[in-house]
């Protein structure tokens, strides 16, 4: 009997660099592949939706992104102890291929890939490179690229294949979308990992200041951090909208396709999500990400004219507030803008990974 093919998939950190490697997996386990999952304890937390038939390797790695004086000396020495336990196993079990996503989790298996001379490549979901992709950009044998067009080093050419969505997105690609109306209206506000704090300042204030002809109409669904928390729903109470306020949602997808707005970040992940599915967006591009990479992410659905771009530098309840009505008092313009996201979504985003994950492994897988 033939062994299976093995991929191991390198990734961490953020929801942005696991729901696609999420999607992968999902695509490889049921073409018959072994895949395992390499990441820390903080990107296990976003790999609960993987297949179950998916190892979880926490490896040893940080970020020099977090922390203090002393933290930050200590990331040498942990990203080396998790290289090293990756070689061992690599090692053991040779992959077939290794796929980065990003994320500092991810050097111990591509270092141990390009050390092993193991067949690698890494999938960058942004505008921008990340910091770790710029390091293994020119050490793989194939960049593919979520955002296109993707700024590469000099040299270095990407594939323009998308980002992959779950699964769970994918059986929601063909909801109908219901304009808004004199009917319960969902606005579901998605703040990503990283800088929501601004979403919880301002997106509040906005939708208390709409028109009391649209406020009544409100279903909320407002994704804050945890700290956060009790102030939005003192905001939202005061406000008497009616608002579910929680960290994380585990049903976004279904929230995606029930919106009749969706006010959001532009995480690569967030853009293809709300792509595929095709809702209107008001995106919100979050200011210190590296590179602007946000802006850029934002851009294909801000020319087609399925989003309105709000810079964060100088954003305020008001304006975001007449944004908001000029998409929920206009259902035509409403519909428009979703039928313009949905054709710049790119649902075979994950099949075309996977046709490039088996290219790169060789006639044996």
């Amino acid at each position: 009997m033939a062994k299976r093919p093995y991929l191991l998939i390198a990734a961490g950190g953020t929801g942005g660099h696991m729901f696609p490697a999420q999607a992968l997996a999902e695509a490889m386990v049921a073409k018959g592949w072994r895949v395992r999952l390499s990441t820390d304890l903080r990107g296990a937390r976003y790999a609960g939706g993987f297949p179950a038939d998916v190892e979880r390797l926490v490896v040893s790695s940080g970020t020099f992104a977090r922390g203090g004086a002393v933290a930050r000396l200590l990331v040498p020495f942990q990203i080396a102890g998790g290289v090293l336990s990756a070689l061992a196993r690599c090692v053991w079990d040779r992959p077939s291929v290794v796929v980065g996503f990003g994320g500092y989790p991810s050097i111990p298996a591509l270092s141990a890939a390009w050390l092993l001379q193991v067949p690698r490549m890494i999938h960058e979901q942004n505008g921008v490179l990340g910091r770790v992709n710029q390091i293994f950009a020119r050490r793989v044998a194939q960049v593919a690229c979520g955002t296109w067009p993707t700024q590469l080093p000099p040299g270095v050419e990407g594939q323009a294949v998308g980002n992959p969505v779950r699964q769970a997105v994918l059986d929601r690609a063909a909801a109908p979308y219901m304009p808004p109306g004199d009917y319960p209206m969902s606005v579901v506000v998605i703040g990503g990992s990283q800088g929501a704090r601004v979403l919880s300042d301002v997106v509040p204030a906005a939708l208390a200041a709409l028109p009391a002809t649209l406020k009544s109409f409100l279903r909320i669904a407002h994704q804050a951090r945890a700290e956060d928390h009790d102030r939005v729903v003192a905001a939202y109470d005061a406000a008497q909208l009616s608002a579910e306020v929680a960290p994380f949602f585990t049903d976004i997808p279904r929230r995606l396709a029930e919106a009749q707005l969706v006010i959001s970040r532009a995480g690569a992940s967030s853009v293809a999500d709300i792509s595929v599915i095709g809702r209107p967006t008001i995106l919100i591009p979050f200011g210190a990400a590296t590179g602007d990479h946000q802006t850029a992410n934002a851009r294909g659905l801000v020319d087609a004219q399925a989003a309105v771009l709000c810079p964060e530098a100088g954003l305020d309840a008001a304006r975001l507030s007449a944004e908001i009505a000029s998409i929920l008092a206009n259902p035509e313009r409403a519909e428009q803008m979703a039928a313009l996201a949905r054709a710049q979504g790119r649902p075979d985003a994950t099949i075309r990974l996977a046709a490039m994950v088996e290219a790169l492994a060789g006639p044996k897988s």
